[in-house]
């Protein structure tokens, strides 16, 4: 017995159908997993003010074991500083001892302290691990060397 014959599809229509199954599937490699809703949960419901108006979202992207990781905007390959520029376009980054510049930094230490005490006040976690957010990065015009 011969297998039915699939339908002839438009070219639009097996690129809309090639779309849809990219997103579905980077949708499922990148949602993160229970645990790391739950934290993503939690840092929702005892976000401070000032967490909840930054400009950058901290979240949980996994759960390793004991160890939450969480995104961050900064670290050693992206300094405070290219960040910072990014969500506050009139400060000036270049000058370290710009007032306004030492609030940002402040406010992001801040708020990235928040971000991690929170996750580290959820059950079974230990130990919190910060990954760069090279996607939110990149959307915002900031290129993060491999």
């Amino acid at each position: 017995m011969p297998l039915p014959r699939l339908p002839k599809l438009a070219y639009w229509q097996w690129i809309a159908l090639l779309v849809i199954l990219s997103l579905a599937t980077d949708w499922v490699l990148n949602r993160p997993d229970p645990r790391a809703r739950e934290i993503n949960a939690a840092i929702q419901a005892k976000a401070s003010d000032r967490l909840n108006n930054y400009p950058y979202r901290f979240r949980a992207v996994r759960v390793e074991g004991d160890i939450a990781v969480l995104t961050t905007p900064r670290n050693v390959q992206v300094p405070a500083f290219r960040f910072i520029g990014a969500i506050h376009p009139e400060i000036n980054v270049k000058n370290p001892n710009d007032p306004a510049f030492i609030a940002a930094q402040t406010e992001l230490g801040l708020v990235q302290s928040e971000v991690a005490a929170i996750a580290a006040a959820q059950p079974g976690i230990k130990l919190i691990q910060w990954e760069l957010d090279k996607s939110w990065l990149a959307s915002h015009g900031i290129d993060v060397q491999p």
